[in-house]
């Protein structure tokens, strides 16, 4: 498996993750690659990159500034208002980034960074699977080179890992942090690649769900839903996966 590591030299946060991850000497089958455009953007870099898995170093932006470094998939439920394209999901490598989240928990243990997965959301489009790293969420913590190093010792520990074949799932419902979802990838045998979130849920029809299962490097067998956070579509949605006759769980029972 050939991977490349992407970062953008408009992010600051990407450009002090390269910074320390040249304390390391990368093995053949990881190439590091800097950028103009800003990462969302980055459109087609997978035809042009010899790799079969794309990971973006970057920034997260939250107005909380709450520090959190996080992992999830590109691709957009509804209108593509920064980056990708509407309505279009990237592929998701679910236990890669089940492994980078586990990996992110046990490197940062003695920070006070919060880890989280989060929804898919955001660009580039892609059609190789792809999995976005970011530290959040102000300019303080994007330059934080203690933290930057946590990152990259992270990005190399995973890249240099043999990559689990748990069962693979997706997620409905929730916040945009994925807190019952995070506990689903630490205390279960359960990966997860896509993750619809409670304000997309309106977006999701038999059309999406199908999406949702395609574009995913492994094949997901099952759905877990994140029971209260399914708000007023729950209905729709169980009704909507017996009708496609999709397995589901809820997260407070699995």
């Amino acid at each position: 498996m050939k991977y490349a590591i992407i970062v953008s030299e408009k992010d600051i946060a990407g450009m002090n993750i390269k910074k320390q991850l040249a304390e390391y000497k990368l093995n053949p089958n990881i190439s590091l690659h800097t950028i103009k455009d800003d990462s969302i953007n980055a459109e087609n870099i997978d035809k042009e990159i010899d790799a079969d898995v794309l990971v973006f170093a970057t920034k997260h932006k939250a107005k909380a500034g709450i520090k959190t470094l996080t992992c999830h998939t590109p691709g957009n439920f509804g209108k593509a208002e920064y980056g990708g394209r509407d309505g279009k999901l990237c592929i998701a490598y679910a236990n890669l980034m089940k492994t980078a989240y586990l990996k992110l928990k046990e490197n940062a243990k003695d920070t006070d960074y919060r880890v989280s997965l989060e929804c898919t959301h955001h660009g580039p489009y892609l059609d190789k699977p792809c999995m976005f790293i970011e530290i959040g969420s102000t300019e303080e913590q994007w330059r934080d080179e203690a933290i930057g190093k946590v990152m990259a010792k992270t990005i190399i520990d995973i890249l240099n890992s043999d990559i689990p074949n748990d069962a693979v799932g997706i997620g409905l419902g929730g916040p945009h942090y994925c807190d019952n979802f995070n506990k689903i990838l630490e205390r279960t045998g359960a990966a997860l690649s896509h993750v619809c979130p409670k304000y997309a849920l309106e977006k999701l029809d038999e059309s999406m769900l199908n999406q949702m299962f395609e574009r995913s490097k492994e094949k997901p067998g099952f759905v877990i839903l994140d029971w209260k956070g399914l708000g007023t579509e729950k209905q729709r949605i169980v009704d909507l996966l017996k009708k496609m006759n999709i397995k589901f769980s809820r997260t407070d029972k699995v």
